[in-house]
């Protein structure tokens, strides 16, 4: 990887942080080449060689820009010319108050735009080792090659801390049986009645419910290898560890059966429902929300078939668990991101031990901005805390704890209090009003302030 261009930028990986960063950087300035591995070194959990390729959800998850932190996120980005936010907008699915996104379309969307940038080029094959000069942003994610998950090891001197991220099972659409589902958002939630209809609900009785967790503690499961820890994030915690944990956690959790009302039987309340989202565009795909799973594929199709309305389900993919790499960014980077040992280097995205597509794209879109500065000459402000941005920024590189450093997604416990609003459940409508509106101005305030020469 040669470094002949003083004003080149190398980005090493083409997931949501690295497209984002390369778009960024590229409309700041900078030249840039993006190295991405697949499709010629695959993993395990992508299908495609296309850039921003979504593995896991199809979601980005709450659109609503004044009561949710990542919705906040949606609209800082969107205010940022974000080339993930737009695609994302072009290929919305209808999902109540969520954003999600035709997965194949977006991607291919995302690689078009990026390969036609005059000043991007895309350079396939994998990069095994950290550049020795030259400004680089490394934003692999949590499927970062052992070759380079090993140099990294090797330079922060830390094993890189290793946790499984787990996948949903999808199901055919024409396979659910509607006799016993219904489509409905919780609360009916969206402007649209497609909206108000996007998600499938399955209901359980108290007994089904009850044979159906019996039935998960006793499914057989996927042992972890030699070395594999499980620790486990909690949004992302097996359906069968959340069962372990208390026969109600369910119930409270990924099931609950509150803002729903069976059109089927208006008059019965269920004792817990399972939901399905659309997973395309076609609607021919649901995903089962919340159900990521370390059960054998064998155990997934009987027990996934005990839920009401499943019964006769095919499934296009099992659920699955996987490994997931990040490094402890609050010892390891400075508050530009950049690695204390080798400054010249970056790190962005999901290794960076945020969770989630958009805050991955969020952190790209940052390390992005903040290397063509720097390339120029110039240095950008700090991100305002008050931000959703910077939020997250502030937490991976500095405001977490090291000690127990676990990967987050945005969330308004990340931001700093406004004064004089009440706390708990009753005042939190205002409070987040509040703290959206605050963080809307900030960001508008630090995207058209001028950076500073370098020292």
């Amino acid at each position: 990887m040669s470094h002949t261009q003083s004003n080149t930028l190398h980005i090493i990986g083409g997931g949501m942080a690295g497209s984002e960063a390369a778009w960024q950087a590229a409309n700041a300035g900078a030249r840039v080449t993006l190295h991405e591995m697949r499709p010629e070194v695959g993993t395990f959990a992508h299908r495609t060689g296309s850039l921003a390729e979504m593995v896991c959800s199809n979601s980005f998850r709450s659109d609503d820009d004044e009561q949710n932190a990542v919705g906040l996120l949606h609209w800082e980005m969107r205010a940022a010319g974000s080339l993930i936010m737009e695609m994302a907008d072009a290929h919305r699915l209808p999902a109540g108050g969520a954003l999600a996104v035709d997965r194949d379309p977006f991607a291919e969307a995302v690689t078009a735009r990026l390969h036609a940038h005059p000043d991007i080029t895309v350079v396939p094959g994998e990069i095994t080792a950290l550049p020795e000069e030259g400004a680089t942003i490394i934003a692999t994610g949590p499927l970062t090659s052992g070759a380079l998950a090993q140099a990294i090891a090797a330079e922060t001197g830390q094993e890189s801390l290793a946790f499984f991220d787990a996948i949903a099972p999808i199901v055919y659409a024409d396979t659910i049986d509607m006799s016993v589902a219904w489509e409905q958002s919780r609360y009916d939630k969206g402007e649209t009645l497609e909206e108000q209809r996007a998600y499938i609900n399955c209901p359980m009785t108290r007994d089904e419910y009850e044979a159906f967790i019996d039935a998960l503690i006793a499914a057989e499961k996927t042992e972890f290898k030699p070395g594999e820890t499980a620790g486990y994030f909690d949004g992302c915690l097996p359906i069968e560890v959340m069962a372990e944990r208390g026969r109600e956690t369910l119930r409270h959790g990924p099931m609950k059966p509150v803002g729903l009302t069976n059109p089927h039987q208006p008059d019965v309340k269920p004792w817990a429902v399972v939901q399905l989202r659309r997973d395309n565009a076609l609607g021919t795909l649901y995903n089962i929300v919340g159900f990521q799973t370390k059960m054998k594929y064998g155990a997934q199709t009987s027990v996934f078939k005990m839920i009401p309305g499943l019964q006769d389900a095919s499934f296009a993919r099992l659920g699955g668990i996987h490994r997931n790499t990040f490094i402890n960014s609050p010892t390891l980077l400075d508050d530009q991101m950049r690695l204390r040992s080798r400054p010249h280097i970056r790190f962005a995205g999901q290794i960076t031990g945020v969770e989630g597509y958009v805050e991955s794209a969020a952190m790209g879109l940052l390390a992005g901005r903040l290397a063509a500065a720097e390339l120029r000459g110039d240095t950008l402000p700090p991100v305002p805390q008050v931000t959703a941005m910077g939020a997250l920024i502030h937490h991976i590189t500095g405001g977490a704890e090291a000690k127990t450093f676990q990967p987050m997604n945005v969330n308004f416990g990340l931001f700093p209090p406004v004064e004089g609003l009440k706390a708990g459940r009753r005042g939190r409508k205002d409070r987040y009003k509040a703290y959206t509106d605050r963080a809307k101005a900030a960001w508008s305030d630090w995207l058209d302030r001028p950076a500073a020469a370098a020292e």
